[in-house]
């Protein structure tokens, strides 16, 4: 697709490591992955909406169907991602991810039942698995070992933080229309076709740099698949500790994602306050990254990782317990400053294990786990929100929080960047 028009790749002499030798790249994929992000966020205050008014579904869990769908998609084609990534590289894959994504908005604004929205989700998950781990890895890619925890946290930055301005944005369109389709999903619409855009033509491979890298390391055997899903599943302690804070973090994040808007909702608030609350937490979540991904390089994964587990267990019980905009606004706040503690500490935490020529794979089914919070925390959120009530529902989600955070405080081993 338009191979003629991508610039030259590195030669090995013209390749080197690290942020400031990179950084027209490293900015590329920065503003690349913003678009990434803008596309979850279209979904984050008007879709559970959607299911509600428009389509009249009275389940919660009927509901969460469209982020189960969409997390389970994007989990397994995380699964496979990496594995594509080292094959047929990183930048092929980049570009798959945004052709899928393309049709997306288009579903969503036609959609005559909420089956289309379902598989609308089916489709950003794929999409999102393609594009957002490709970004992650070919910034890792470009920095080399000592910069990790800068480069996920200023990737995680550009997409979190376009995800909180388009919730609110879409909220905002959605309030001053007065209808929650079409107008908010043309954001989407130019998000796809710009990020396709620079990725065909500006966006190079990283594999020479992988190479690179791998040549500073001790040669190890090939390793087939099965035993990097092993290892890092849960042979390796530190692995197995990162990967289930990460299952649990998106699980609760699944879980703000299709009860937050319903339970704000059902307690009297309007389209967009709600739009402001969704936006405050991924917004606080993305620009805070920039602060505790290099953070961890200094300080090291493990206690960030512990600590803002714990801290957004607090903030989900503060939203359960507690009662006013003003509250909820607070307690926003706290859980996207927990989750920029934990997002991009376990991606560096992933990759100070594993070996550059294995590395995408671990990273891609450490991002299996986590992303297949999404649909565990829907799910499970919808049916205890459908049985107890969505307050339940969020105090639930909030104990499990809690306990991952013991479970990495007990098992993980620090270990420096």
């Amino acid at each position: 697709m338009a191979e003629a028009k991508t610039p030259p790749q590195p030669t090995d002499s013209a390749v080197r490591l690290g942020l400031r030798e990179n950084w027209r790249q490293f900015a590329l994929l920065i503003l690349v992955n913003a678009f990434v992000g803008g596309m979850v966020g279209l979904e984050r205050t008007v879709v559970p909406l959607l299911g509600s008014e428009d389509f009249k579904l009275a389940s919660t869990t009927v509901i969460a169907s469209f982020i189960a769908s969409f997390g389970i998609s994007k989990a397994f084609t995380n699964l496979v991602s990496g594995q594509l990534a080292d094959s047929w590289g990183r930048k092929r894959v980049l570009i798959l991810g945004w052709v899928i994504g393309l049709p997306v908005p288009f579903l969503i604004i036609w959609a005559p039942s909420w089956s289309w929205i379902v598989s609308a989700n089916v489709l950003l998950g794929i999409s999102q698995g393609f594009a957002w781990s490709m970004t992650v890895i070919m910034k890792i890619d470009l920095v080399g070992p000592k910069s990790r925890g800068l480069a996920v946290g200023l990737n995680e930055f550009a997409g979190y933080l376009m995800v909180g301005l388009t919730a609110f944005l879409t909220g905002w369109i959605a309030s001053e229309t007065g209808a929650l389709r079409p107008e908010p999903f043309y954001l989407g619409i130019g998000y796809a076709v710009l990020g396709l855009g620079l990725s065909v033509l500006l966006v190079r491979d990283t594999s020479e740099h992988v190479r690179l890298e791998a040549g500073n390391h001790p040669k190890v055997d090939p390793v087939g698949f099965k035993e990097v899903f092993m290892r890092t599943s849960f042979r390796d302690r530190n692995l197995f500790a990162a990967c289930q804070a990460g299952l649990v973090n998106n699980l609760n994040d699944g879980m703000s994602w299709a009860i937050f808007p319903l339970f704000f909702a059902a307690r009297g608030l309007g389209v967009e306050p709600i739009g402001v609350l969704k936006a405050v937490y991924p917004g606080v979540w993305g620009v805070m990254q920039t602060i505790t991904g290099p953070l961890s390089d200094r300080l090291g994964r493990k206690g960030l990782i512990v600590w803002g587990m714990w801290l957004q267990a607090a903030a989900l019980f503060m939203v359960a317990a507690l009662n006013g905009f003003g509250w909820w606004l607070g307690a926003s706040m706290l859980l996207g400053l927990g989750t920029a503690m934990v997002y991009p500490t376990l991606l560096a935490a992933i990759s100070d294990v594993a070996h550059p020529t294995w590395r995408a794979r671990s990273l891609s089914i450490y991002r299996f786990w986590r992303d297949l919070g999404y649909a565990v925390g829907a799910l499970l959120a919808g049916l205890i929100g459908d049985a107890f009530g969505l307050a339940w529902a969020i105090a639930g989600v909030g104990l499990l929080t809690f306990l991952s955070g013991v479970i990495v405080a007990v098992a993980m081993q620090e270990a420096k960047a």
